[in-house]
């Protein structure tokens, strides 16, 4: 069974920065997408970030381009999402994601195109 371990929440204030990171295991396919969704309360699960391990494409959200970078260290099957310049409205519970893609297709970024979940980390920022 795939397992995702999230790991890198916390209370920041406004401006400030963390690095989430979620390791998978029991991972036995070569071509897979994964990443972050979050859900505020009150709200819907959206996709933040995505990383294809097939050409290394990436998916961003709007509200988080050019403050979020998403890596990826495939010997490790973890990947890392550096949070920039964080705002109160990025307050959230985390959710890593991934599921088996194709080569030929873009990063998905909906939640019911994705197989596998890890537990949620809570990200507060604070204003």
């Amino acid at each position: 069974d795939v397992q995702l371990q999230a790991s890198g929440g916390g209370l920041v204030q406004a401006g400030g920065s963390l690095r989430l990171a979620c390791t998978a295991s029991g991972i036995s396919f070569d071509d897979y997408a994964m990443g972050w969704f979050r859900q505020a309360p009150g709200k819907d699960r959206e996709g933040v970030s995505f990383i294809a391990t097939t050409d290394d494409s990436t998916y961003y959200a709007d509200s988080v381009k050019g403050r979020f970078t998403i890596s990826i260290d495939i010997s490790k099957d973890t990947v890392y999402l550096q949070m920039n310049n964080l705002k109160p409205e990025d307050t959230a519970v985390y959710y890593c994601a991934a599921t088996i893609i194709s080569s030929s297709w873009s990063v998905p970024y909906l939640p019911y195109e994705y197989s596998y979940w890890g537990q949620g980390t809570l990200v507060t920022v604070s204003s």
